[in-house]
């Protein structure tokens, strides 16, 4: 499968934004997707998961109340709307997808990766 991320830009503290994923290649239902995301200087870290059939999400604790993850099967989507966005929010965003049994926060368990968009929060 290739994925590809865009929504990205430079936005201001306060703001909001979605980011989007494109699936192609085979079948978008068959994978766990995940967002990670790597700021300036930082190891990559998990941000959120969706299952295969979007029944179940988990988004990392410290960002939940302000970031959701969403998926349209249909149109081989994935989403991430973050709102109030932060500084600290700033960094590259990545989809990824895993076409495991279980979801889950690890990369090593996610199969493919898109390229990645750059998040960028003034203050």
């Amino acid at each position: 499968v290739q994925l590809q991320a865009s929504g990205g830009g430079w936005v201001q503290a306060g703001d909001s934004l979605r980011l989007s994923c494109a699936s192609s290649g085979r079948s978008f239902s068959r994978y766990h997707m995940g967002w990670f995301r790597r700021g300036l200087g930082k190891e990559r870290e998990f941000v959120a998961v969706i299952s295969k059939s979007g029944a179940a999400t988990f988004v990392r604790d410290s960002i939940k109340d302000r970031f959701a993850i969403s998926r349209d099967n249909a149109k081989n989507m994935l989403y991430l709307q973050m709102n109030s966005l932060k500084p600290e929010d700033t960094a590259v965003y990545y989809c990824a997808a895993d076409e495991g049994p279980m979801t889950s926060s690890r990369e090593g368990d996610y199969d493919f990766w898109g390229q990645g968009t750059q998040v960028t929060v003034s203050s």
